[in-house]
């Protein structure tokens, strides 16, 4: 079957992340290995099934990239991944063989969440669920980082993001900085 590449664009009521159209403009769902972009890991989107892995993959890089442990209880945690964070924002995960390895949480003007799993970061994971959230944008995005994560700031600036503001407000009392995309033609 001929298949379009159309990057795992949202097609309103037609196709979502996980399908794609063939050359007749039929919808049709993807397999695990169409998913992948370089065959190492696909594109989900989230699924409670998946809260667990998601929660200690999360807790596990914020720990990495700003070396303070988690404020929130982990049950407290998968609550907010399940209940709280989906009334606003569209959720994906990065898997390989059912292992979460990356998070990203986006709506059309923000990316509230972005983590990479340690031992999968530099290989494209961010990237492809970066581009998610772009081509569902609405022309801009906006995003914070902490301040001492000096690896989340290169990369996204690397991705044509700008630092729009500074500040501390945060559950964590870290200094954090808040960042632009906006999309050019």
């Amino acid at each position: 079957m001929k298949v379009l590449d159309l990057d795992f664009r949202y097609f309103g009521a037609g196709c979502c992340l996980r399908e794609r159209w063939d050359h007749r403009g039929k919808c049709y769902q993807l397999s695990m290995e169409e998913m992948n972009v370089n065959k190492q890991y696909a594109i989900i989107e989230y699924h409670p099934k998946y809260a667990s892995k998601t929660v200690k993959m999360w807790r596990d890089s914020k720990e990495q990239a700003i070396d303070q442990k988690e404020i929130h209880p982990f049950e407290n945690h998968v609550y907010f991944i399940n209940h709280i964070l989906p009334e606003r924002f569209q959720i994906n995960l990065a898997v390989i063989n059912e292992k979460v390895v990356g998070l990203i949480a986006y709506n059309k003007t923000e990316i509230n969440q972005l983590y990479i799993h340690v031992d999968h970061q530099g290989i494209g994971i961010g990237e492809a669920l970066l581009n998610i959230a772009k081509k569902h944008s609405s022309g801009s995005l906006t995003l914070y980082t902490f301040e001492k994560n000096k690896n989340a700031q290169r990369f996204y600036e690397k991705h044509g993001f700008i630092i729009i503001g500074r500040g501390t407000e945060n559950e964590e009392n870290l200094p954090d900085i808040l960042y632009e995309w906006t999309f050019k033609k």
